[in-house]
């Protein structure tokens, strides 16, 4: 199985990249995003999110300020270490980008990969009673929701080796519907550069949520891929997702690429 240990690429700059991965997931989701930018010659940490890769009663038990100061804490060691830093996150990890660039004018700049600041279907209304306590309520022993396809990626080999969870606990849903909420309302605090990636197939956010992300945040740049799903970092136009983000930073850095630095190996 591939690893969902939290990881450290070492580059050859003085910039660095904090990637962070996505709600029920680990830092697997991106790993490979980190490798390319640790190759392209930037110091890369993926942090693993309180509650995650160890079993869902532990995710049930935390709030999404606890993956919010797990990131600021992430971040701020990079800051020891680093002259700049880019915070790229994938779902879940993407809001959790947005809400410290909102918080904190140091992070300079972010990358939100395939966001969610809603859910739609099925989703949406369990998400809802989620949040509300409603489920609790009525089906106190319906704690959790059975992913059934498994991850929302179109990868079959990603799909059979990611470390995620196999089910979504409810009170953790709600958390996160709540968390949403929050990242909404200060996207217009943001005043770093912003990169928008999402994906027209993505079955877990609505791609709306780009443009709606793009809009408020006065994104520099946003791209829609048309062949992946939700785990844009790891699914079939990874290199792409590489290629974008590598831009990125340098742009927003201003690291000049090296005649070394090779990207998006394969």
């Amino acid at each position: 199985m591939a690893s969902g240990d939290p990881f450290d690429f070492v580059g050859a700059g003085d910039v660095g990249v904090v990637c962070v991965h996505g709600f029920t997931g680990t830092p697997y989701e991106v790993r490979y995003l980190g490798d390319q930018l640790a190759r392209a010659g930037f110091q890369v940490h993926g942090p693993r999110l309180p509650g995650h890769g160890t079993e869902l009663a532990a995710l049930d038990a935390t709030t999404w300020h606890d993956w919010a100061d797990a990131v600021e804490d992430a971040f701020d060691t990079m800051r020891l270490l680093c002259r700049r830093v880019v915070v790229v996150g994938q779902s879940l990890g993407g809001l959790l980008a947005l809400h410290l660039a909102a918080r904190r004018p140091d992070v300079a700049a972010v990358a939100s990969l395939a966001a969610p600041l809603w859910l739609d279907g099925l989703g949406r209304y369990v998400a809802r009673w989620a949040e509300a306590g409603t489920l609790a309520r009525v089906a106190p022993w319906f704690k959790q929701v059975p992913k059934f396809s498994g991850s929302d990626v179109r990868d079959p080999s990603v799909r059979a080796e990611n470390p995620c969870y196999d089910a979504i606990p409810l009170r953790a849903l709600g958390e996160l519907v709540r968390y949403m909420q929050v990242v909404d309302a200060s996207l217009d605090q943001i005043t770093q550069p912003v990169l928008v990636l999402h994906a027209t197939q993505d079955h877990t956010a609505p791609v709306a949520c780009a443009y709606h992300i793009a809009a408020r945040a006065r994104a520099q740049r946003m791209r829609i891929l048309p062949r992946s799903y939700h785990l844009i970092a790891a699914d079939v136009e990874r290199d792409i997702v590489a290629e974008e983000v590598i831009s990125f930073v340098r742009r927003t850095t201003q690291q000049k690429a090296e005649p070394g630095d090779h990207a998006c190996a394969t």
